[in-house]
């Protein structure tokens, strides 16, 4: 399961030691979000889960910023059909393309609930994203996410470039639950011998199913994730406790134990989210394996922070590093200097 290096932990502990107070920003948005969703909320029918979520989403939605074409299209894979949308800039010249992977849990969000956040990365990094509306659990558990992830690459391959995009400059990026599609995705293609990513961004991932580490013990309740929901996220992408999916690294990218040759990484973690310790891991793991990968640490910021990036600064901040990863890796297949801000 999850473990630090022993330097590691030493660096955890002192960082925890050392936290400063949640963002003003950051807190308007957590408190929020718990009357919009509370916790309890993992109880109730899925129905209103969903739309309880959708609500929230819609209520921190910022306006489509000017310049960019909006459109939706779908495609059939060998598991049945799957809905996206496209976000190109303006302008003649073919571009590096994103694949995004939303958050939710693999339970909750769509293309509705990203729609903004998208839009804002596409301009921003001038890159043509495509977000994919993937199947979702508990209907669809693990490896219908993973699946979908490889159908999507497959579909941009091959009608790319009608769209607008250099499928010779592809990266994958993708919140929460989508980072952990994200690294599943990479870790598929490198095993595959398939090394079509220049880059992965992996914003606050869910990489473990380890609910033992020190951040979910000191974030297990005030978190904007709680112990429980992701517990109850875990449970309905994995199955229960025997489940085969919780012995495959696809599943859990901390489980791989070879993670060299994989893309280049920038990877967020957030001081106050019951996943920092396994960003944390994770980007430990992959520097020794010898992948250029780029640690920003958030001392203020919560999970979810992507949503309040326009009403706090440090979410903005680190917003506009994750647009600049995006830029460098998609048209470089580097990481940005600009973009990092590693803990002491």
């Amino acid at each position: 399961m999850t473990k630090a290096s022993p330097a590691l932990s030493v660096r955890l502990d002192r960082l925890a030691a050392s936290r400063p107070p949640l963002d003003p920003g950051m807190a308007d948005f957590r408190m929020k979000l718990a009357v919009g969703t509370p916790p309890e909320a993992v109880h109730w029918p899925l129905a209103r889960q969903r739309g309880a979520w959708d609500a929230v989403c819609k209520i921190w939605q910022a306006p489509h910023p000017p310049g960019l074409s909006i459109y939706d299209d779908s495609f059939t894979s060998r598991h049945g059909p799957l809905k996206l949308r496209i976000y190109r800039p303006e302008g003649s010249d073919h571009r590096p393309g994103l694949l995004y992977f939303h958050g939710g849990g693999w339970v909750l969000g769509s293309l509705e609930t990203h729609d903004d956040m998208c839009a804002e990365i596409a301009v921003g990094a001038d890159v043509v994203v495509v977000a994919l509306d993937y199947r979702l659990a508990p209907e669809h558990p693990f490896p219908a996410q993973c699946e979908d992830a490889l159908a999507l690459l497959d579909w941009v391959l091959a009608e790319g470039l009608t769209h607008g995009i250099d499928t010779a400059r592809l990266i994958a990026g993708g919140d929460s639950a989508g980072g952990q599609m994200t690294a599943s995705l990479a870790i598929a293609l490198r095993d595959r011998g398939l090394p079509a990513l220049r880059g992965q961004i992996l914003i606050y991932p869910v990489l473990d199913a380890d609910s033992e580490t020190q951040s979910y013990r000191r974030n297990a309740i005030s978190s904007a994730l709680s112990r429980e929901e992701m517990l109850y996220y875990l449970d309905a992408f994995l199955g229960p406790a025997d489940s085969s999916a919780r012995r495959d690294k696809l599943a859990l990218p901390l489980l791989e134990t070879n993670l060299a040759g994989l893309p280049p990484a920038f990877i967020t973690a957030a001081a106050h989210d019951t996943l920092q310790d396994e960003a944390f891991i994770f980007a430990e793991r992959l520097e020794a394996a010898g992948v250029p990968v780029m640690l920003r640490y958030e001392p203020e910021l919560d999970h979810s922070y992507m949503r309040a990036r326009h009403h706090s600064k440090p979410a903005f901040e680190s917003f506009r590093a994750i647009i600049e990863a995006a830029k460098t890796l998609a048209y470089h297949g580097t990481l940005a200097e600009a973009a990092g801000r590693g803990p002491e």
